[in-house]
């Protein structure tokens, strides 16, 4: 019964595609998302993926893909932020403000006036759609998975130790200001990569949930990033099939299960967990 609940979609094109996407998404996410959450940089992931919105909106105006939209309009967000914060007195969270409330203002005015003009409902970059991908949205999901996979192993070390101790990077000779665009490069693929999956909005909790809910269970970096990993592939599947099932919007569905991962995780991490720090202390007041 299970097996047939789990195989039937499955052959339907449509959901194959969803499936390899929500797989990718799943992992790079935990990836990245890992080093947002270690060096307390949640509001970038959010700043970036607002960004993306007029870059989006340019792209459907001027008939050319989305990905490569959002792409540049996630690069340019970077640069701009890394460039107020490295050549002027403003802080990151500031420069993050600055350019993610502009960028998705515009953006909101662009897809304003592109729903006036041609009588269409664009809701779906905001909230994502994950059975409605392409096999062209496959394919650049999967090189843009690739390239953000192959970054993270052949720079591990350097991430690792800019990530834990700055100065000392610093100090070691490490290009930490190269290292900061590239890691929010990185988090600007990552973002693009889920766009069709959960959409603007939702991309931010599917970056910081799993590693969140990993961060709680496990205490090294790659031990986050594999836990992560397996957290938001299963989180990506398993909102992908509510959403078959049940008809519901698959971004908000997938951010629910990986809220519920966390959740458990929250109250019954071996270590962490609320409740199950509480029977450790009754056992003692016990004995």
């Amino acid at each position: 019964m299970i097996w047939n609940w789990i195989i039937e979609p499955l052959q339907y094109s449509f959901m194959q595609r969803a499936l390899v996407v929500a797989v990718v998404v799943g992992a790079i996410c935990a990836v990245v998302g890992s080093y947002l959450m270690v060096q307390r940089l949640a509001l970038l992931g959010d700043a970036i993926s607002h960004s993306l919105l007029p870059g989006v909106a340019t792209a459907y105006i001027f008939h050319v893909s989305i990905f490569l939209g959002a792409l540049i309009a996630g690069l340019l967000s970077t640069v701009i932020i890394n460039g107020i914060k490295n050549f002027s007195k403003i802080k990151e969270d500031a420069a993050m403000g600055i350019v993610f409330s502009s960028f998705f203002a515009l953006g909101i005015i662009l897809i304003t006036v592109v729903q006036k003009e041609n009588k269409i409902d664009l809701n779906h970059f905001l909230f994502g759609n994950i059975l409605g991908v392409s096999t062209g949205d496959v394919r650049d999901t999967i090189v843009v998975g690739l390239v953000v996979l192959l970054t993270v192993i052949l720079f591990y070390k350097e991430l690792l130790f800019y990530t834990f101790d700055r100065l000392g990077a610093e100090a070691a000779g490490l290009p930490v200001i190269w290292l900061d665009t590239g890691l929010m490069i990185l988090v600007g693929l990552t973002i693009v990569a889920s766009l069709k999956a959960v959409g603007v909005i939702l991309v931010l909790s599917l970056l910081i949930t799993p590693p969140a809910t990993a961060y709680l269970l496990v205490n090294r970096l790659h031990q986050v990033m594999w836990v992560g990993m397996i957290v938001g592939v299963i989180s990506s599947i398993t909102g992908m099939y509510l959403s078959y099932y049940f008809n519901l919007p698959s971004g908000p569905a997938i951010v629910l299960v990986a809220a519920g991962f966390f959740s458990l995780s929250f109250l019954f991490s071996p270590s962490q967990g609320i409740v199950s720090g509480y029977l450790k202390l009754k056992s003692r007041v016990n004995i």
